[in-house]
């Protein structure tokens, strides 16, 4: 199918500059917000308050955020997407001059830009195959791991110098600016509309969730990959949150070291991302993906077998456990929109999305409770065993290997 993609390079990093500005803007902002939260409540609970509203929408709505990319234009909806948490920061930035910012506006202004987030990533996933021909994908899906992953690094610490300078409406507009400026860039290329989408206005909701549903599970690889995705996400989120915890606890370490870890992960994910984009992964994709879970696996066992006078040798695990990331997510995201058909791909994303968004929350329950019980450092040491084990389990399951032959790809 030929998407006139011959000045694909053009289109994709113009998307791709807007994206990096408005991104990291959002984590500054977002990081800011987190911040005004401490500062003015202390409390643990509104913290996680904060953190459940963020991810929510794309947990609970998003098969129905799939359906609706699929009915509309993309590139409108990654527009008004942004369009909208640009006016939540906004809303929030004239509430904060008139008054003392109460929690219950940050909790609902969190909420509202985390379901433009929702809409925005489901629609530029699904978007990308419509631009990059299909033998680049992986390798931009590495150039937007490692995107994201500067938005890691640079976002903590231009948090932490704009915040004490400025106050939060001038962050807040930062932040407003950096949206604008991704729209402007989606504005300026055309997205190809995906093919036959006469038969999705005839037919309802329903028929339309159920037909994304039917296009992923004619591929059982993909179907694997999947659940795959969800054991990974189940247990690597718990291991990002206890990161300060490892560092200060068991480690002995101050803030600045947890800093320090946190920004070594992000710098070895950048290197893994940046190498994906120039590289693209082994020839068989299966075999990087098993690759990057084991070496993940290896870091987070090594981790956890440290005495707590290794805090040095723990940094270079949380630079081998960024570096697999992207070789991980990347060839992932590559997989699912080289085999699944552009007109599915919303479905299949917010399908996808939903998935990763419940493992999350459920990963993060039962570490809290068994952490605390066994020691941090054992259940690092715990959950690389179990990521070494599902990248074992990958080689016995026979639809993963069927992923890299040519016939997966045929609807």
């Amino acid at each position: 199918m030929n998407h006139q993609k011959a000045n694909w390079k053009r289109r994709f990093f113009t998307i791709w500059t807007g994206q990096a500005v408005s991104l990291i803007t959002s984590a500054i902002l977002q990081m800011a917000m987190i911040w005004y939260l401490t500062e003015k409540t202390g409390s643990a609970m509104v913290l996680s308050m904060a953190t459940l509203v963020g991810f929510l929408p794309q947990a609970l709505g998003g098969p129905m955020i799939g359906v609706l990319v699929d009915r509309w234009s993309r590139k409108k909806v990654m527009i008004v997407a942004d369009m909208i948490i640009a006016a939540a920061a906004a809303a929030l930035a004239v509430v904060a001059f008139y008054m003392e910012l109460p929690v219950w506006v940050i909790m609902m202004v969190l909420f509202i830009r985390s379901i433009g987030t929702a809409f925005h990533s489901t629609a530029l996933n699904a978007t990308t195959p419509l631009i990059v021909p299909e033998e680049q994908l992986a390798k931009c899906a590495g150039y937007s791991q490692s995107l994201q992953s500067a938005s890691y690094i640079i976002s903590p610490a231009a948090a932490a110098f704009l915040y004490s300078m400025w106050d939060l409406n001038a962050v807040i507009l930062l932040d407003v600016l950096g949206a604008m400026i991704a729209c402007i860039a989606v504005a300026m290329i055309t997205i190809p509309k995906p093919e036959a989408k006469e038969s999705a206005a005839q037919s309802g909701f329903a028929e339309e969730l159920k037909a994304g549903y039917d296009a992923l599970k004619h591929h059982k690889g993909l179907v694997a990959l999947l659940w795959v995705g969800g054991i990974y996400i189940f247990a690597f989120m718990p291991i990002n949150a206890l990161f300060p915890l490892m560092t200060m606890d068991y480690f002995g370490g101050t803030i600045k070291h947890a800093s320090a870890a946190e920004i070594i992960f992000a710098v070895g994910m950048l290197v893994g991302g940046l190498l994906l984009g120039a590289w693209g992964g082994f020839k068989k994709r299966v075999l990087t993906i098993i690759t990057s879970i084991f070496v993940m696996g290896a870091a987070l066992s090594i981790a956890g077998l440290l005495p707590t006078s290794g805090f040095i040798a723990f940094m270079a695990c949380c630079a081998m456990m960024g570096f697999s990331g992207p070789f991980y997510n990347g060839v992932q995201i590559a997989l699912f929109q080289e085999k699944i058909k552009p007109e599915y791909l919303g479905r299949v994303f917010g399908l996808f999305g939903s998935v990763m968004a419940l493992a999350m929350p459920l990963g993060l329950v039962i570490s809290g409770v068994f952490a605390d019980q066994i020691g941090v450092n054992r259940w690092f040491m715990l959950t690389g065993i179990m990521m070494i084990g599902l990248a074992v389990l990958c080689l016995f399951i026979p639809a993963m290997k069927q992923l890299d032959h040519p016939q997966e790809s045929e609807q």
